[in-house]
């Protein structure tokens, strides 16, 4: 993908994305625009289907929905409410101790800046940078494995890891782009631009597509 088909393609997939689920973040993010809740919810997220992810988040935010009163349920309480969230035993403990750092750190409140949000237990790149995006507004852009994928599908970036996709895309997508390619991106991925044998045939960014790496393809 040329560096000026990004902006024809980008622009398809904001028609596109409207007959697709939202991720599940932007989901909570319509509900409240709390960053105490995105950071929760993405939390919740990881390797967990976003229709369980959706519940979970409710549920748990029906019983506590600031740091201070989600310390006070007892890690057995908050398992019960995220189940069957992936590791979610593991998943309560993190949360227990990221509200224990908000209230003694931060006053109760969730950090606004990367490098702050990454000290949280479990809080990796990805989370980190949805937080600053959906939670702050403030220019980020997360990366996960549908956006990694994609990015090198297309051929716009030739990286090894998710990580290095997000400081190619840090380097090479205008800024405008850099808050929205997750959303875009991610149901793009889930519904259409599969991992394995993705629906090339009904894709209308298939010309813009270098289809690195595609060897079937429906």
């Amino acid at each position: 993908m040329r560096e000026t088909d990004i902006q024809a393609a980008l622009r398809i997939l904001r028609r596109e994305v409207s007959q697709w689920q939202e991720p599940v973040v932007d989901v909570v993010a319509k509900e409240s625009s709390d960053p105490f809740r995105i950071l929760i919810a993405c939390v919740l997220s990881l390797r967990t289907k976003d229709q369980t992810t959706a519940e979970a988040s409710r549920r748990l935010f029906s019983l506590a929905s600031d740091p201070s009163n989600m310390l006070r349920l007892s890690r057995r309480r908050i398992e019960r409410a995220i189940y069957p969230v992936g590791f979610y035993r593991t998943k309560a403990k993190q949360i227990h101790e990221i509200c224990r750092r908000l209230l003694t750190e931060y006053d109760g409140r969730v950090p606004d800046s990367l490098e702050e949000l990454l000290t949280l237990k479990g809080v990796g790149r990805k989370t980190a940078n949805l937080v600053v995006t959906v939670g702050f507004g403030k220019p980020g852009i997360c990366v996960d494995t549908h956006v990694h994928r994609i990015s090198n599908r297309w051929g716009y970036v030739k990286t090894k890891t998710p990580e290095d996709t997000e400081q190619a895309l840090r380097r090479k997508l205008p800024r405008r782009y850099w808050i929205t390619f997750n959303d875009l991106l991610v149901p793009f991925g889930q519904n259409l631009c599969q991992p394995v044998s993705p629906y090339c045939s009904r894709c209308k960014l298939v010309k813009y597509c270098d289809q690195v790496g595609v060897t079937t393809s429906r």
